[in-house]
């Protein structure tokens, strides 16, 4: 079994930098490609999208990832069996990203198994509300993956009950709304971050619109870590098989902005 706790001390040893991918944009072979690139350019953590028809969390670029990915056959088999071929010579943390059907459907003991058996440290599932994450976390802690916890502006009188039980990270959502590039963010991040401090010591991981190196590096200053999902997503809309130094140059330019 993995050794989550020691992973996620790893990760944000420094300033945290997670990027996002939609696994199977546009085929299984060209997201391992860039996985691997990824990890070579700095990333702390590869956040692996597993595509779902109805992403409610996310906005249209990576709505459309999805459809592009599940209309070219990826399944959830395909994104476990290409993180185990990874695993063989790459010791990156990954976690899932995904929406409660696709485990159930898959099954949650199965599901759990996968990521316990590709050493994938956390899932996080954006439509699985706190008060409801119960049954899912039984099988996440069985299997010694995070089930991640998130936060967005609406929590304010929620967010010391949530933070107090997180576990691996906490995923602060940066403003209200899907996902995407933003040129404006929730004024109360800080709050949001200082209200988390008071009930735990966990780190805290921004997404949500950061489409460039110097919003990763304001979002990393306030908190722990910055994640990073639709601006390369739309990087692998635009050039296809050929993304990968494309995105490769970008998780290198942000990796290089965190550490200044």
């Amino acid at each position: 079994m993995i050794d989550s706790d020691a992973v996620m001390k790893r990760v944000f040893s420094r300033k945290a930098f997670i990027p996002f991918v939609t696994c199977g944009d546009p085929d299984i072979e060209t997201t391992e490609k860039l996985v691997r690139a990824m990890a070579a350019a700095g990333a702390d953590l590869i956040e692996l999208g597993i595509p779902f028809s109805d992403p409610i969390a996310e906005g249209p670029v990576i709505q459309n990832a999805d459809v592009r990915a599940l209309s070219a056959g990826t399944t959830t088999d395909d994104i476990f069996d290409m993180a185990m071929r990874i695993r063989k010579d790459l010791d990156v943390p990954m976690l899932v990203m995904t929406y409660f059907n696709p485990v159930f459907v898959y099954g949650r003991e199965r599901f759990l198994q996968r990521c316990e058996d590709a050493e994938i440290c956390a899932v996080i599932v954006p439509d699985l509300p706190y008060e409801e994450k119960g049954d899912l976390q039984e099988y996440c802690t069985r299997h010694g993956v995070k089930l991640i916890s998130m936060i967005a502006p609406t929590s304010e009188d929620r967010i010391s009950m949530i933070a107090s039980h997180a576990e691996g990270f906490l995923y602060v959502v940066s403003s209200l709304g899907v996902t995407g590039t933003r040129t404006q963010f929730s004024s109360n991040i800080e709050s949001m971050i200082a209200a988390v401090r008071r009930s735990t010591d966990i780190p805290c991981a921004i997404g949500f619109g950061i489409s460039n190196p110097e919003q990763a590096r304001r979002m990393a200053d306030i908190a722990d870590g910055a994640i990073v999902g639709s601006a390369i997503v739309r990087m692998v809309a635009e050039h296809g098989r050929d993304s990968v130094p494309y995105v490769e140059e970008f998780v290198r330019s942000v990796r290089a902005e965190l550490d200044r």
